[in-house]
């Protein structure tokens, strides 16, 4: 169920009804049915797996927190970590591991038939896997308590804005707020409710509308070059970036409905200055586990200077990794682990300093590297980097050619210039809303406006969502992953 779906439009306000409508004591069974209802709308049969890793976390964490013995701790938490780990890798790596190798072994003159499985990579499953292994380790560690009632456990696992995209919530946020009574609260309803629209504004006008000129382009890159190439990967890094915070945008709105906070994914990211900034504001849940759960425990910083950037790079190659299971995740991994490690290089004894030129600098780093993530092959990366300025030497040609074809995309996409311009004049809209978010509350700055002023911005960004949304439903791009 898509939550920018006609499904999700009726789904939603009945289950905030239902929950208010109950007891305190019956309300994190309403969120564990609807949450499975929301699952079992994709594919009822991979349920099974959602609950099998449920079940295997549930178990360990408490019997990891009645041993007293530190070497059947351990074994235990191997367990889970080598149960969870298993069906995430058998699912969404053995064809990727299985055409790797055979790959390899032609290369090597070594004839082997390849050995693939048809498999449908359940959705969410990243997600969901990761949210388990920190709550079976945070138990480990005797960070968290094991939860004991299985039903408010398996609803934390399952709490369905987050399930299949994130936030990727920690145990001591999202857990306690399942088991602990709630009262409705107006004002966080209908600051959830801007959020909501705030994150439908980003996928829908935003994201669908020039995923079409960016998939037209990738998907035909033979037939581009030049400054083509350049438009169309600065719009992806929109796409991706509205495409996976709007989602989160939802998703932590919609919990505000329910009276549960979810924590911040994205804050203002293409303003970053750094490489390390940018994923300190990007995919917020997702760097934070890497960082707690592998560089941390791989040693850090707390080692020699080698150690110290191979846990960098090891660090983002697995995040990559993480991403899909293609060479090309793999080295946008790889080509961030290196930029971190040139930046510390460079940046080491100078005073940090925030600057127009760091953000541009950071800004066209991160594009870079994301030709690689939307790129369908290596191969492919590589036709974008070598023909990215083919025609430089002619700088009005090559502009010229660039906006021709950006405006002769309109009909073959169908999209018309119209309905590019109206995407371009939205990403300065969006450019605007990060850069006050920066140092201000924006929702709250609105909030204080004539109201007269207040209603018809509300009513012009409602206005906008519901025309762009007549070019259809488009699933989320992390949904992928």
């Amino acid at each position: 169920m898509l939550f920018n779906s006609n499904a999700f439009y009726v789904f939603l306000p009945i289950v905030f009804m239902v929950y208010w409508a109950m007891p305190q004591k019956y309300r994190w069974g309403i969120l564990f049915v609807a949450s499975y209802y929301f699952y079992m709308s994709w594919n009822v049969k991979y349920v099974a797996l959602i609950l099998l890793t449920t079940v295997v976390s549930y178990g360990a964490a408490i019997l990891m927190e009645r041993w007293e013995s530190r070497g059947r701790k351990k074994a235990c938490l191997g367990g889970a970590l080598l149960i969870s780990l298993g069906v995430l890798f058998f699912f969404k790596y053995f064809n990727f591991l299985s055409n790797s190798v055979t790959e390899l072994l032609t290369r090597l003159a070594i004839p082997v038939q390849p050995f693939t499985l048809k498999l449908m990579l359940p959705v969410g499953i990243s997600f969901y896997t990761f949210q388990t292994l920190s709550y079976v380790i945070d138990v480990y560690r005797g960070d968290v308590k094991a939860c004991r009632h299985f039903g408010k456990y398996a609803t934390f696992v399952s709490f369905f804005p987050q399930l299949v995209a994130g936030p990727i919530e920690r145990t001591g946020n999202l857990l306690p707020q399942i088991e602990e009574p709630h009262t409705f609260d107006c004002e966080k309803a209908i600051a959830g409710a801007k959020m909501i629209a705030w994150g439908f504004f980003k996928k829908i006008a935003i994201a669908d509308t020039i995923s079409v000129y960016v998939d037209l382009v990738y998907g035909h890159l033979p037939d581009y070059r030049g400054f083509t190439l350049v438009i169309a990967t600065a719009l992806f890094a929109f796409q991706i970036y509205c495409d996976f915070s709007g989602y989160s945008d939802i998703a932590i709105g919609v919990a505000k409905l329910l009276d549960i906070d979810l924590m911040t994914n994205f804050e203002s990211p293409y303003f970053s200055a750094s490489i390390k900034e940018f994923w300190s504001r990007w995919h917020i849940s997702l760097s934070t586990w890497f960082r707690d759960y592998v560089y941390i425990p791989l040693g850090g910083n707390r080692v020699g200077p080698f150690r110290h950037r191979m846990n960098l790079m090891l660090t983002f190659l697995a995040s990559g990794l993480w991403h899909g299971a293609n060479w090309t995740y793999v080295l946008w991994g790889g080509i961030h682990g290196l930029g971190q490690i040139v930046e510390r290089l460079w940046s080491k004894g100078k005073k940090q300093r925030r600057t127009w030129y760091g953000v541009l600098l950071t800004f066209s780093f991160v594009c870079f590297a994301w030709i690689f993530f939307r790129a369908d092959s290596i191969s492919d990366a590589w036709y974008v980097v070598t023909h990215l300025f083919s025609g430089l030497t002619h700088p009005r040609a090559y502009v010229v050619e660039g906006i021709q074809a950006f405006r002769g995309s309109g009909m073959t996409t169908g999209l018309g210039l119209g309905g590019l311009i109206q995407a371009l004049v939205c990403i300065l809209v969006l450019v605007g809303y990060d850069f006050l978010a920066l140092k201000q509350d924006v929702w709250g700055r609105l909030g204080r406006l004539a109201k007269p002023i207040r209603y018809g911005l509300y009513f012009v960004l409602l206005f906008v969502i519901l025309y762009s949304r007549q070019l259809g439903e488009y699933e989320f791009v992390y949904f992928q992953f």
